[in-house]
């Protein structure tokens, strides 16, 4: 086939990033259409990058006969409706983390990607295309520290970025500490384990920032998890951390650790003046992951191209949200929960 055709809906810090590799970075690929509801920002990337066409309706950009697949980097609460729309208009669909903000939703939408096996489906747990974290995932397919037994990771987010996530918040966009953030490492420890949660218990509160308790959200928490096989995952998560973006990994297995970025570098360069030698550190999520960003955006295009699935499926968005939400039940309730099966589940509420 000639280029893929895409047009993407949400143009935020994340969706711009999104559109920008798609419009200039992926070879076979054409960016077609952006949407958001934000008048300005279309008009600007349309102007800007020469788009064929902007919308400001997603369901106006759907009945786009040109376009080949839709990129959904919209809020978290309009994943599941846009997925099982452009599903059912005919489109391969990309989506950005999480599958959505109510497990029965998630479940329903793995049902309808499930019901199009001709359309390539992707959701975007981008980690597992970060060069450092596939590495990690080779070495352990070789046998490198034995048998995986244990997942600690680390995910604190700048403090400088807490009025952005304030806003975001308050829209109800986010669905709290554990499902927004922590549902990247939940998924990593489900693939480095190869294994499901069981059990998990999560605490945490609002310390620096006490308004967002009243989101019935934590600004920094943690959860103990229990894998299949008494397999374990430590999980800290936080929007508050002085020193900018710390994405912190580690594996311990029978046989050695691997660690992944145990300092949040900016890059190879050491400053050296009247404060010492100090070493900056990432600012954000685009900066530290723009190579694992853009390789999954590859990857998608790649796979519609060559007529064949990722390895990242809708499976994997409904499980880890399924652990997500046993995170945030504990949180709330202060209980031991049991994960459930996602596909027995009943409405909870955010």
């Amino acid at each position: 086939m000639g280029k893929v055709k895409v047009g993407i809906v949400g143009l935020g810090r994340l969706g711009r990033q999104h559109a920008e590799n798609l419009a200039f970075r992926i070879p076979n690929c054409e960016l077609l259409a952006v949407c958001s509801v934000i008048q300005d920002e279309v008009e600007q990337v349309q102007k800007e990058w020469d788009v064929k066409y902007a919308y400001t309706d997603y369901d106006e950009m759907l009945k786009n006969k040109e376009l080949d697949a839709i990129f959904i980097a919209s809020p978290s609460g309009f994943h599941c409706e846009q997925i099982e729309k452009a599903l059912h208009a005919g489109f391969h669909v990309f989506s950005e983390k999480p599958l959505g903000l109510y497990l029965e939703e998630a479940v329903r939408v793995q049902e309808v990607v499930n019901n199009h096996p001709d359309k390539v489906f992707m959701i975007g747990f981008m980690r597992r295309y970060d060069r450092s974290y596939v590495y990690a995932k080779k070495k352990i397919e070789q046998g490198k520290i034995g048998d995986p037994v244990l997942v600690r990771c680390y995910g604190l987010d700048p403090a400088k970025a807490i009025n952005g996530f304030m806003q975001f918040a308050k829209n109800n966009y986010s669905g709290g500490l554990f499902l927004d953030m922590a549902i990247h490492d939940l998924d990593l420890a489900r693939w480095y384990l190869n294994a499901e949660a069981k059990q998990v218990w999560a605490i945490g509160g609002a310390y620096a920032y006490p308004e967002i308790a009243q989101l019935n959200d934590a600004e920094t928490g943690a959860a103990l998890v229990k894998f299949e096989n008494n397999k374990m995952g430590i999980f800290v998560a936080g929007r508050n951390c002085a020193h900018g973006y710390h994405i912190e990994t580690e594996i311990i297995g029978t046989k050695g650790t691997l660690r992944i970025g145990t300092t949040p570098d900016k890059n190879m360069v050491s400053v050296f003046d009247d404060n010492g030698v100090v070493k900056e550190c990432s600012d954000g999520f685009l900066e530290r992951f723009e190579q694992a960003y853009l390789s999954e955006a590859e990857e998608f295009i790649s796979c519609i191209r060559e007529n064949r699935q990722p390895s990242v499926t809708v499976e994997d968005g409904v499980l880890s949200t399924a652990l997500g939400y046993a995170c945030k039940e504990s949180f709330e309730t202060g209980e031991l929960i049991s994960v459930q099966s996602p596909y027995k589940t009943k409405p909870l509420s955010i």
